[in-house]
């Protein structure tokens, strides 16, 4: 019989399998982890996109030839993607910029812009040949003083709510899942829109809601949700079908609570008066023959960009500008929906 103990048995390690949610179809996007990581689940994605839908947490970029052949990227320029939000765009751009080329990114989510920044970086794209910064467009000559530009010679800037923010619950922009009602493309500044529904009188929003969204059932619909409290997306949307039902058909209320929604986030983003600082500072920020391609997505901003890129063009800062709206491909509308109401307007800056 040995004297030397037998040696202590350690208990092999247990493979802890991933929570998995209950049933094919989750509602709490929280328990959908393949729509937080779509790029591991390849057939999956695959098949939401031959659907037609955009795979949750994740955005397609719209008009990407149009843009591409409006701006006629070359290498060795230097572009400004003013709004970079899933990184689609710049992952389009950056190629045609090199060798000797650059690409700025801004965007002011900065939960989103982090995201994109590995996404690209993963792609191989350091820091010589592509930058972020968390600004929105508005701030874009600050952002070339930082980076010792005295201009660029294209910026891009698509004006649309990025498909992660839509989807992400968390975020509060859309009636589609539960969430708080927040809306707020930086989380860490302003108020959300629960707030400034509590604190706005029923005639400042209807004058928001019709100016934000061209709302037909603005002054209804102010009466009842002025000075209230609306904690969550689906408690407001409740309540605007409440005030709008066997009044409208349910389709028209469906667009309403769609046309609340935008308005709602435009207000409490200040969207608009962005817009106007961008458009206004543009033509100082682009180089001799720089070009500029703007994408919208409702009439406000449209009008905006046309009337900003005719007065350019009157005063000489332009030397050429879009005579017609470039809408997206029936291709491209069928395949993905969400590009629907998109329209891209261009300019070129005289030399």
């Amino acid at each position: 019989m040995s004297d030397n103990p037998a040696p202590e048995q350690v208990p092999a390690p247990q493979h802890k399998r991933r929570v998995r949610y209950s049933g094919n179809n989750p509602r709490r996007f929280e328990d959908k982890y393949k729509e937080h990581n779509p790029e591991l689940y390849p057939e999956a994605t695959a098949k939401v996109l031959a659907s037609g839908k955009t795979p949750a947490g994740t955005h397609r970029p719209i008009m990407v030839a149009e843009i591409l052949e409006v701006l006629d990227p070359q290498p060795g320029e230097v572009a400004v993607d003013g709004t970079l939000g899933y990184g689609g765009h710049a992952r389009e751009l950056l190629p045609k910029l090199q060798p000797g080329g650059r690409l700025i990114g801004l965007d002011v989510d900065p939960i989103e812009l982090s995201k994109a920044e590995a996404r690209l970086r993963a792609l191989g794209f350091g820091p010589e040949t592509f930058v972020v910064h968390r600004s929105n467009f508005a701030g874009l000559p600050k952002v070339l003083a930082t980076e010792q530009l005295a201009g660029v010679d294209m910026v891009l800037a698509d004006l649309g709510v990025s498909s992660m923010q839509l989807d992400d619950p968390g975020r509060g922009f859309s009636a589609k899942f539960a969430g708080p009602l927040d809306m707020r493309m930086n989380p860490q500044r302003g108020q959300p829109v629960s707030v400034m529904l509590q604190r706005n009188s029923a005639e400042d929003l209807a004058i928001l809601l019709e100016e934000n969204a061209d709302e037909p059932h603005a002054a209804v619909l102010a009466g009842v949700l002025a000075g209230q409290v609306f904690p969550t997306t689906t408690a407001l949307a409740k309540a605007i079908r409440s005030a709008l039902l066997r009044k409208v058909m349910d389709d028209e209320i469906d667009n309403s609570i769609r046309r609340v929604f935008q308005a709602l986030r435009i207000a409490v983003n200040d969207e608009f008066s962005a817009l106007d600082s961008f458009l206004r500072n543009l033509p100082g920020c682009l180089n001799p023959n720089g070009r500029v391609a703007i994408v919208t997505f409702h009439s406000g901003e449209d009008r905006r960009v046309k009337k900003a890129f005719e007065a350019g063009l009157r005063d000489g800062l332009y030397a050429d500008i879009a005579q017609e709206v470039i809408r997206p491909m029936p291709a491209e509308r069928r395949d993905n929906p969400r590009s629907s109401s998109g329209k891209l307007r261009w300019a070129r800056k005289a030399g």
